[in-house]
């Protein structure tokens, strides 16, 4: 039973991991170097939760206990009591190492000790450790109080009790758990990848811009918001390094080849909402470019978005990353896709999906559009995937 929670990392998604703990009855004790950070934390948490109160949400007694419950400290060893240590912190694979290794002579032999990385290896993570059965992947999505999803992830070293542990404390914790195999982008930060790179490309080829681009995921696929909205929303420095470090952990498959507008907008520093400018202006008074709403064109947009998303989702469950069910449910509760893409191939038909890769295989003759054995495998069989 986990009771003791050390968060490390007191930005955004540190606080909002620490958040999540506190509202399921854990005492949380996050940690910061900056105490900058952890004030800002605190703060944050204080317009949070009175947020909640003013909603109905949450009782003012509730807000209490929620905030009595997090302690913020500013040296690692005060996470000596945790039965299970989260760290968010930079995405760099030394630092983290780093962290752990210390973490590590503080803590006692049972304490869980987890990474919230979105695309790192767990496996090499865990290698710092002297105990690595104990090192798992817990990965949150952002803002973690509300997003459903959160992906588990052990590595090859980590033990079975201590997956069945994370498993189980993070659905006590109100989550839906997909548990992914250790590989780049495990499940969800993988199979997006092309919602990204073909807009781009597509973008790139001239076929459309921005606006209309993102208008045909919305109006016509029911997605929330376009590619690159999406993008400006993340950071295009984020966003672009989620790509490149999935390319070369793929050795260079050119699915997930980095765009090079996208480089240069981060080069540029147009880095999306945080700078002001980004795929779109947002300065005051910036006028909003008008799409065009040719349906043709919508609808040749969104199918080769699709197509491609669901051609990513087939794969993995191909490479027994994770389970058809949990694929679905990581892309609908993780990202808000308006349906499971293995769903979806299902509603299209597997042989639309079939058709629909070769033709972009046949014009482009590029080995990001070849299709997945699975989905040429079950076309052959009539089969679906539910």
């Amino acid at each position: 039973m986990i009771k003791n929670v050390g968060i490390i990392g007191g930005g955004t998604m540190g606080s909002g991991i620490a958040q999540v703990a506190a509202t399921a009855g854990c005492m949380v004790t996050l940690f910061d170097v900056h105490q900058g950070a952890l004030d800002t934390a605190k703060a944050t948490l204080e317009k949070i939760t009175n947020r909640l109160v003013e909603k109905r949400r949450i009782t003012p007694q509730e807000k209490d206990a929620i905030q009595n419950n997090i302690q913020y400290v500013n040296t690692l060893k005060q996470l000596a009591n945790s039965d299970l240590t989260i760290e968010a912190i930079v995405e760099n694979l030394e630092v983290k190492k780093k962290v752990f290794q210390e973490l590590e002579s503080y803590v006692s032999d049972t304490c869980i000790i987890a990474s919230n990385t979105s695309s790192l290896s767990i496996a090499s993570i865990a290698s710092s450790l002297k105990n690595p059965e104990r090192c798992i992947g817990i990965h949150f999505f952002n803002p973690a109080p509300l997003m459903k999803l959160v992906e588990v992830i052990p590595a090859v070293q980590t033990s079975k009790q201590v997956l069945a542990t994370s498993q189980i404390t993070i659905e006590n914790w109100k989550k839906v758990v997909a548990v992914a195999k250790d590989t780049p982008g495990f499940i969800v930060n993988r199979v997006a990848r092309p919602f990204y790179g073909e807009a781009l490309k597509m973008y790139e080829e001239g076929l459309a811009d921005f606006a209309t681009i993102d208008h045909a995921l919305k109006s016509v696929g029911g997605f929330k918001m376009g590619p690159f909205e999406l993008m400006d929303f993340i950071g295009n420095d984020v966003n672009y390094t989620v790509t490149h470090t999935v390319f070369e952990a793929f050795y260079n498959d050119p699915r997930y080849k980095p765009s090079f507008t996208q480089k240069r907008f981060v080069e540029a520093g147009y880095l999306g909402k945080k700078s002001g400018k980004g795929f779109y202006d947002y300065a005051p008074g910036a006028i909003k470019p008008v799409p065009e709403d040719n349906p043709t064109l919508l609808n040749t947009i969104l199918d080769r978005i699709l197509v491609m998303l669901i051609n990513e989702a087939a794969d993995a469950l191909f490479l027994n990353i994770a389970s058809a069910k949990d694929i679905d449910a990581a892309m609908t509760k993780g990202v808000n896709y308006p349906k499971g893409l293995l769903a979806w191939a299902d509603e299209k038909s597997i042989d639309w999906c079939v058709d629909a890769l070769d033709r972009l295989y046949d014009e482009y003759h590029e080995d990001r559009y070849r299709c997945s054995p699975l989905l040429r495998r079950m076309n052959a069989k009539n089969q679906t995937f539910f």
